[in-house]
């Protein structure tokens, strides 16, 4: 690395660069689910400070990740050698126009800590799983909340993106203003800049009512049927998932339908009722709650342990698929399996009108395959076999969720007319493909020269 540049970029940041030896560089160079080893990691406040660091990896051919809150299952937040751009100081969280519910928030910020500031002004938005998911990435891939059904996705809620480009150029995407890249943003990934801030229209809500229950796993075929029969007819304000647990730690297998009504009262409990019937109940915890208090707090791996994690979307939760389910999940050694109900507004949005384009799913299928942590290619790949019979009912993937970044992956995230269109904004904004570090758009350009995806880095600049 220029030893000139590199105490030009410490001159310019306003923030913090974390070296090898520095006290706090293993926490910086880790995500939640992979370690990495970068040669600095730049911690930025500003837009400038984020326009610096891309220079410094541009001009030093340095491999580029960007990390929000770092839960990528592919580990795009960080590398080996290069350079990570963690947003975690630029966090802002902020209601810019209490009437219209408009909400600004950073790119650094987790969920957890957005819906706690939105829980003072009685909003919401729907976004994400867990607390300490970060905004900027579960946005760029979509965002499925728990109250997708109702609301959509988080995307469905954004009004513009701020993102500094491969060229340090700071701009907003909004509908107005680089619509083609405000179209790409939603559901395109990382692949265009490094987006520092959102707005947000937010929902008016104080209360949901939410919680789990769980049944035992004896007609795990029977309970998913009755659970789809459940959501096909629905209210939209009723966002589920049920998840099929495997045998682990010494606890038995079981079946936990998780759920969360927007809203309360009457009409919530009357909702869920029907999911109360679908076997012998074990245990339920359903209660009014704030919005904020739906989000959970993430679990750590163990080391000994690393997951890969496989998704599918399915347009039909089919008698055959459910019996596959029913013989595949819920042994020892098989995968943790969820199902997550879709429709109501996600799927009144056209499917070209953002770059998340199937809207039309009735579930989104996930798996979570537990191997250990020094496991060979060839392990991995039997690993994976019980989720292949379940892969082969579906017709493409969420980025969000999906653990390896190949060129299939790639394919199956986006289909053919998005991919096209994406890759002719890719060219426009990151031509040389500096942006490489995710489920990668190629750039459709040709003679530019050598670029790479997350698997490789070498690049080529003019």
């Amino acid at each position: 690395m220029d030893t000139l540049q590199l105490e030009q970029l410490q001159q310019d940041l306003s923030g913090r660069i974390i070296w090898p030896g520095d006290e706090l560089y293993q926490q910086a160079s880790h995500t939640f689910l992979h370690k990495g080893a970068p040669a600095l990691v730049v911690r930025p406040t500003t837009n400038a400070d984020v326009a610096a660091a891309i220079r410094y990896a541009r001009d030093n051919s340095l491999t580029l990740s960007v990390r929000s809150g770092g839960h990528s299952f592919a580990g795009f937040g960080t590398n080996s050698g290069g350079l990570v751009i963690d947003l975690s100081l630029m966090k802002d969280v902020q209601v810019i126009d209490p009437a219209e519910h408009i909400v600004r928030i950073q790119a650094g910020a987790t969920w957890g800590e957005a819906a706690e500031v939105l829980r003072e002004h009685h909003l919401a938005i729907s976004s994400g799983d867990t607390r300490s998911v970060g905004v900027g990435g579960l946005t760029l891939g979509g965002g499925i909340g728990w109250m997708a059904r109702k609301h959509g996705l988080a995307i469905d809620s954004l009004l513009s993106a701020q993102i500094v480009t491969a060229s340090g150029e700071v701009l907003r995407a909004s509908a107005i203003q680089n619509p083609d890249l405000f179209w790409a943003l939603r559901g395109g990934g990382g692949n265009f800049g490094v987006v520092t801030g959102f707005e947000f229209v937010a929902q008016p809500i104080s209360k949901v009512f939410a919680g789990s229950l769980v049944y035992g796993s004896e007609d795990l075929a029977g309970i998913i049927r009755g659970w789809r029969d459940v959501m096909r007819s629905a209210a939209e304000e009723l966002t589920t998932s049920l998840v099929s647990m495997p045998p682990f730690a010494g606890n038995p297998a079981a079946v936990v339908i998780l759920c969360c009504y927007a809203g309360t009262g009457p009409a919530a409990v009357q909702a869920v009722a029907p999911l109360l019937e679908l076997g012998m109940l074990l245990q339920e915890d359903l209660q009014e709650k704030d919005y904020a208090d739906v989000l959970e707090e993430a679990q750590q791996l163990p080391d000994f342990l690393r997951i890969i994690g496989k998704n599918v979307f399915v347009d039909s939760l089919s008698d055959e698929l459910i019996q596959d389910l029913g013989a595949v999940c819920g042994r020892e050694g098989s995968p943790v399996v969820s199902l997550r109900s879709l429709g109501g507004a996600l799927g009144r949005v056209a499917p070209e009108a953002t770059a998340y384009a199937y809207r039309q799913s009735e579930a989104l299928v996930t798996g979570g395959i537990f191997v250990p942590a020094n496991a060979t290619e060839s392990e991995v790949s039997q690993a994976l076999k019980p989720w292949e019979a379940i892969a082969a009912y579906g017709s493409g993937v969420y980025g969000n969720f999906q653990g390896t970044a190949s060129a299939a992956d790639v394919a199956a995230i986006y289909p053919p007319e998005t991919y096209a269109r994406l890759a002719a904004i890719k060219a426009r904004y990151d031509p040389h493909n500096l942006f490489n570090q995710n489920h990668n758009i190629r750039p459709d350009l040709a003679g530019i020269g050598n670029t790479a995806g997350p698997d490789g880095h070498e690049q080529a600049y003019p």
